[in-house]
């Protein structure tokens, strides 16, 4: 099926979710940028299930998370401008066709932001952790993470299935 190519503006949410996601992100890096002389040779670089330190590495694989965040940014913002290369279902026509792709376009941002919001935290609490300001990520760390990740879909697969 002919999937036409539509210039649908950005909500306001998907803005915010934009400052937010990507104003943590900077800060993380500049944090990281900051903190990076006081940092010992050796920081977390593995977590356990409930947010404990089980690996050591070097302070160079902090560099990681933001080239990673920074990856998943550039690819899903490239895929938010896209939505009509997105999987739909065999319902969606010229009537539901901008509701279709505004609401997969709000489920890439928002998964998208709460990536980097999560790369922006784990950066943060990796460099406390290597200077001696925090133990863990803390037991909630893994079941937010999941929260994060699978409530924008599934309210966004409950707005699908309410489109007409």
């Amino acid at each position: 099926m002919y999937r036409p190519i539509l210039k649908i503006p950005k909500t306001k949410s998907e803005k915010v979710w934009d400052y937010i996601g990507g104003g943590l992100f900077v800060l993380a890096i500049f944090y990281i940028v900051v903190m990076w002389s006081k940092l010992p040779d050796k920081i977390p670089g593995h977590f356990n299930g409930i947010g404990e330190v089980d690996r050591w590495g070097s302070k160079m694989e902090l560099i990681i998370l933001p080239i990673i965040g920074g990856f998943l940014w550039l690819v899903m913002t490239l895929l938010e401008k896209a939505p009509h290369m997105h999987n739909y279902p065999a319902r969606l026509n010229e009537q539901n066709v901008e509701a279709f792709y505004r609401n997969s376009r709000k489920i890439l941002n928002e998964v998208k932001n709460l990536c980097l919001i999560l790369f922006a935290f784990l950066s943060f609490q990796m460099v406390r952790i290597g200077l001696g300001d925090a133990h863990s990520l803390g037991w909630w760390f893994l079941p937010v993470v999941l929260l994060g990740a699978f409530i924008p879909m599934i309210k966004g697969f409950i707005t699908s299935f309410k489109i007409k």
